[in-house]
């Protein structure tokens, strides 16, 4: 009977899978646990990078709404610029404007008001896409580096089954199944990690852009109304809609109604 029990209990263990991925990963030893830990590092990383991103982008897209809604409303750009937030990337631009207009004339040497404006300002958008850039380098790279490094735990795995192989003397699949295995699941972490990391990337890139595009009518704008001294500055959404409605509606004729321009209806 106690046999028959104990028989029993260790009926799963030796029913259980050698095949598993931990078990490949103790099989491979040092290298296996190596490659793996990189490629989860790289991993964890991209992620990290990917939502911070977002959060970032997600903010200074929001910094546009508003200053679509509010900005150019007021009736110069210091109050315009007291409605932004402190740290609005559209803040800074504004702010490095005014301070270049400032700056112009203490200038010995003499160059354009239009040229210095427009180098300021450039320069204003390029710190803050530059910032909004950080870390997609990383994105790029582990893109195009981890399916080799998956790439190389395949070697390892494919050599030591050939060891294997050498070792028992004939090619049978309880020899090679665990190398194999092993070099198989290398290559499946090597592409897990690189295809998040590319889409990623991309999809990133694609926001930045956008939100470049924006920062630069933003800029050119600001620079319009500083050249112009407050002349020219672009048309607001509530100011088109006001005088749109503005405008007198024609009068429709209808059957019924009379008078010296009324056209019957047929």
């Amino acid at each position: 009977m106690l046999t028959t029990i104990l028989a029993a209990g260790a009926a799963p263990a030796a029913g259980a899978n050698p095949y598993g991925f931990w078990e490949a990963l103790e099989q491979g030893g040092v290298i296996a646990w190596s490659v793996f830990a990189i490629l989860a590092f790289m991993s964890i990383v991209s992620f990290y990078i990917l939502f911070t991103k977002l959060f970032e982008q997600q903010k200074v897209m929001n910094q546009a709404k508003r200053v679509r809604q509010n900005f150019w409303n007021s009736t110069s750009l210091r109050e315009g610029a007291a409605k932004l937030e402190k740290n609005s990337a559209y803040r800074q631009i504004v702010d490095d404007g005014l301070q270049a207009q400032e700056q112009h004339g203490r200038l010995t040497d003499p160059v354009e008001a239009h040229d210095w404006l427009h180098g300021s300002l450039a320069r204003s958008e390029a710190t803050i896409n530059s910032k909004l850039g950080g870390g997609l380098a990383f994105l790029a790279t582990v893109g195009s580096v981890s399916p080799f490094i998956g790439l190389f735990g395949t070697v390892i795995g494919i050599y030591r089954a050939l060891i294997k192989i050498g070792a028992a003397g004939q090619a049978s699949i309880d020899a090679v199944a665990g190398p194999v295995g092993e070099a198989l699941i290398m290559t499946a972490l090597g592409l897990a990690v690189a295809v998040p990391a590319v889409l990623a990337y991309n999809w990133l890139q694609r926001r930045n852009k956008s939100i470049a595009e924006d920062l630069a009518a933003f800029s050119n704008d600001v620079l319009g109304f500083l050249a112009s001294n407050g002349s020219v500055r672009p048309t607001v959404a509530g100011a088109k809609t006001t005088a749109a409605a503005a405008k007198p509606v024609a009068a429709t004729t209808t059957t019924g109604q009379t008078g010296a321009n009324a056209v019957p209806r047929v």
